[in-house]
């Protein structure tokens, strides 16, 4: 399992998202990921993360590089398994 990867979610551990789910949408550099909740979802707005403040999860979503929050909201409601325990 590749940790950091487009499509993986994750679970903030730092910061006022402590503890919500999260998906990585894209890699900025060897230390930053761009995450989105998406907001609707679990109320993690589209933001920069530090790589070391997310815990990553086994559950991964098929979305590309830079979707959208409504293509990443459509690909976990496809999923059931991962919204189910948002």
């Amino acid at each position: 399992m590749t940790a950091m990867e487009i499509g993986r979610v994750c679970i903030k551990t730092a910061g006022r998202e402590k503890g919500k789910k999260c998906v990585i949408v894209d890699i900025i550099d060897k230390n930053f990921v761009l995450v989105t909740g998406p907001k609707s979802l679990t109320g993690v707005k589209r933001r920069r993360a530090n790589i070391k403040h997310l815990k990553p999860t086994e559950e991964k979503i098929k979305i590309k590089k830079g979707a959208s929050d409504e293509a990443v909201l459509k690909a976990l409601q496809s999923n059931k398994d991962v919204t189910s325990s948002s």
